[in-house]
C-alpha cells in the first residue's frame, strides 16, 4: 500500500466527514472495506468494538487503526493525521474568525449555533441510551451480589446526570467510580468470602482503566499550576484521556477550566467553541484546539490539539496487537457496562451548565426549537446548528443583542 494512497484517503475523509462519529465509520468501511476490500468485515467490525473499549476519540482511533493495518506504525502515524489536519485548520480559522473583533453579524451567527449546543448535548445522549441498556441488562438479571442491572444501570445514568451538570472537573471521579461500582457488583463472591460491600470484604483485583486514577489527584496538588502553557496542555491531556463515550462528555470538563478556573473564554466564547466542533469535519475532541486558541493564540490552539490526540494515537500504535485480549477480557467489558451509562447521564448533564451560558432571551427560543427539530423531529445536528446560526446573524441584523 504506497503512502501516498493512505495520505490521498485520509485526507478526503477528513475534508467530508461531518457528522461525527457515525459518518466517519461510514466513510472508512465504504473505502477499507466495501470499495478497496483492503480490510475483512470482521476485521473491521474488530476495530470497531477494539476502539469503542479505550478512552479518546473512537473514530480519530478507528481511522488510525485501520492505517495501521495497511502500513504498520509509518501508515498509522499518516493516516490518523491527514485525517485530522483538514478538520483542525478549518476549526482554527473559524477561531481566529470569532474569537477575533468579528463584524456583528458574526458575532450573531456565533450566538445563534451557541444556542442550540445544549439541544445537541441532550440528542448526543439520548443516541446512546438504546445501545448502553442493552449492554447492561443481557444475561445479567439475577446474577449479581448487589440490587439488579436495571436499577444499577438507572443509578449509574442520574450519578452522571449530576455529575455533569455540577462536578466539572471531578467530572472523571464518578466516571471511574460507577464503573468500578460495577466490576464489584458482577464479581460472583468465592465461596466462604464475605460478598462485596461487607466487612472483611476486598476491592476486585485488577481494576481496569485504574491508569487515570493518577490524573484525578492532579488538580487538587496543583499540577496545572495558575495556567499558562502547562494549564492548557494539562487541560487538552485531559481530553484526550477521558472522552469515554463520544467527544461531549469532557464538554463540562472543558467549560469548567476554560471559563471557571483559567478564564480563557467566556460562557458564550464556550458555547461557539462547542458549535464550532460540531460544524466542522472531525471529532468533537477539536473543540479543545479553540480553548487553546483563546488561551494563546494560534500556538495554543495547535499544541492543546497535538496534546489531546497524541494519546488516540500511542494507544492504537502501541496497543492495536493486543486489542483481541482487550475485547476479551471481562473486567474491561464489566468496568464499560457501568461507566456507560454514567458518561451517557455526563452528556446529559451537560446541557445544564451549556443552556446556563444563554444571555439573551431570543437564544432561548433558538434552543427551543434547535431541542424540537433534534428530539422530536429527529432531523441531523449540522443543519440545526445553521439554521441557528442563520436566526443568529438574523437576530443582529433586526437590532437584538448578540454578545454577553
Amino acid at each position: 500500500m504506497p503512502l501516498s494512497t493512505i495520505a490521498a484517503q485520509w485526507t478526503r475523509i477528513g475534508c467530508v466527514g461531518f457528522g461525527g462519529p457515525p459518518a466517519h465509520i461510514s466513510l472508512l468501511r465504504r473505502l477499507c472495506v466495501t470499495e478497496r476490500r483492503w480490510l475483512s468485515d470482521t476485521e473491521f467490525e474488530d476495530g470497531i468494538a477494539a476502539t469503542n473499549l479505550l478512552p479518546g476519540p473512537a473514530s480519530t482511533q478507528l481511522a488510525i487503526f485501520c492505517a495501521w493495518r495497511l502500513r504498520g506504525t509509518v501508515g498509522g502515524l499518516l493516516g490518523g493525521t491527514c485525517f485530522i489536519l483538514p478538520g483542525l485548520a478549518l476549526i482554527l480559522a473559524l477561531a481566529a474568525l470569532f474569537l477575533g473583533s468579528p463584524p456583528t453579524w458574526v458575532q450573531g451567527a456565533a450566538a445563534g449555533a451557541g444556542s442550540a449546543v445544549a439541544a445537541v448535548a441532550v440528542h448526543a445522549a439520548a443516541g446512546l441510551v438504546p445501545g448502553s441498556w442493552r449492554r447492561a441488562t443481557t444475561g445479567a438479571t439475577g446474577h449479581s451480589p448487589l440490587f439488579g442491572a436495571r436499577n444499577r444501570w438507572l443509578a449509574y445514568l442520574v450519578a452522571g446526570l449530576a455529575a455533569g451538570a455540577a462536578a466539572g472537573p471531578y467530572l472523571v471521579l464518578v466516571l471511574v467510580g460507577c464503573g468500578l461500582l460495577e466490576v464489584a457488583a458482577r464479581r460472583p463472591p468465592r465461596p466462604g468470602a464475605p460478598r462485596p460491600g461487607t466487612p472483611g470484604s476486598r476491592a476486585p483485583a485488577g481494576r481496569p482503566a485504574v491508569s487515570v486514577l493518577p490524573l484525578l489527584a492532579a488538580p487538587a496538588a496543583g499540577i496545572a499550576g495558575a495556567g499558562g502553557l502547562g494549564g492548557l496542555a494539562w487541560v487538552a491531556l485531559k481530553v484526550g484521556l477521558l472522552s469515554y463515550g463520544g467527544g461531549f462528555v469532557i464538554i463540562p470538563l472543558m467549560q469548567a477550566d476554560a471559563v471557571s478556573r483559567y478564564h480563557w473564554m467566556s460562557d458564550g466564547q464556550f458555547l461557539n467553541a462547542v458549535a464550532l466542533g460540531q460544524v466542522t469535519p472531525g471529532p468533537v475532541v477539536q473543540t479543545v484546539a479553540v480553548v487553546g486558541y483563546a488561551a494563546a493564540g494560534l500556538g495554543g490552539g495547535l499544541l492543546a490539539a497535538f496534546v489531546a490526540f497524541v494519546p488516540s494515537f500511542v494507544l492504537v500504535l502501541f496497543g492495536a496487537q493486543r486489542f483481541d485480549r482487550l475485547r476479551a477480557e471481562p473486567r474491561v467489558q464489566t468496568f464499560l457496562t457501568g461507566a456507560g451509562p454514567a458518561v451517557i447521564g455526563a452528556i446529559g448533564g451537560s446541557a445544564v451548565p451549556l443552556a446556563g451560558g444563554l444571555a439573551h432571551r431570543w437564544q432561548v427560543a433558538v434552543l427551543i426549537g434547535a431541542a424540537i427539530w433534534l428530539l422530536l423531529l429527529r432531523r441531523n445536528v449540522v443543519p440545526a446548528l445553521l439554521l441557528a446560526g442563520a436566526l443568529g446573524t438574523a437576530a443582529a441584523v433586526i437590532g437584538l443583542p448578540v454578545t454577553a
